[in-house]
């Protein structure tokens, strides 16, 4: 009999794929289930670029790569070494199915004029677009589809801007690789439920 925590524990990051497309109407699925996420103020500060066209997933993955060698010189990384990194890394998100490149906007978020109470307001569309991001790997994972979250966007956004050419608004956060798994992980080790939950006292929290 299947529990309540099934479908969390059988997701896996996958990063190997199979070659065959994924149906539009899938896709359609998966991004339905992240707008269904909670959003503080339900102002939905989220937005999905999908990708599955070869040019576009190239433009940006060269855009990217060309960002991460300035990083790797400036990390001391040989030239050699940041060549062979910054191939390997286009040739990888190349060949990944779908990508859907998730983007933060504050354009329906509260207003304010300090810069103390701004930051926090960021801080809750950040964590909205998070939650919009775990419902679409689950809906992934449940239609049979192998996902895997990239933070790596978020180093060189402006990069992935120019390249896609998205509005002004839309701030790169994240990308999603889409396809049907070839590959099967092994589950990553947990740390255990006492070890972050103060469930054992719960009578005196503090």
């Amino acid at each position: 009999m299947s529990t309540v925590i099934d479908p969390f524990k059988q997701r896996r990051s996958i990063r190997k794929f199979q070659s065959h497309a994924v149906p539009l109407e899938t896709l359609r699925d998966i991004l339905n289930a992240a707008r269904y996420a909670p959003s503080a103020h339900n102002a939905q500060p989220w937005r999905f670029v999908v990708l599955t066209d070869a040019v576009a997933k190239l433009s940006l993955a060269e855009a990217m790569a060309h960002a991460w060698l300035r990083d790797l010189e400036k990390d001391g990384v040989t030239e050699k070494n940041r060549l062979k990194l910054t191939k390997a890394s286009v040739k990888r998100i190349n060949h990944i199915p779908v990508l859907i490149l998730s983007c933060l906007t504050l354009r329906d978020m509260m207003q304010f004029p300090d810069e103390a109470r701004r930051r926090s307001e960021r801080d809750l569309a950040v964590q909205s677009l998070a939650a919009a991001i775990q419902n679409l790997l689950l809906a992934a994972s449940a239609k049979g589809l192998g996902s895997c979250w990239l933070c790596s966007p978020i180093f060189c956004k402006d990069a992935v801007k120019e390249a896609l050419k998205l509005p002004s608004d839309m701030e790169p956060q994240a990308l999603v690789a889409v396809g049907y798994p070839a590959e099967t992980p092994e589950p990553p080790q947990r740390r255990p439920l006492q070890n972050i939950a103060n469930l054992n006292k719960w009578d005196n929290p503090l």
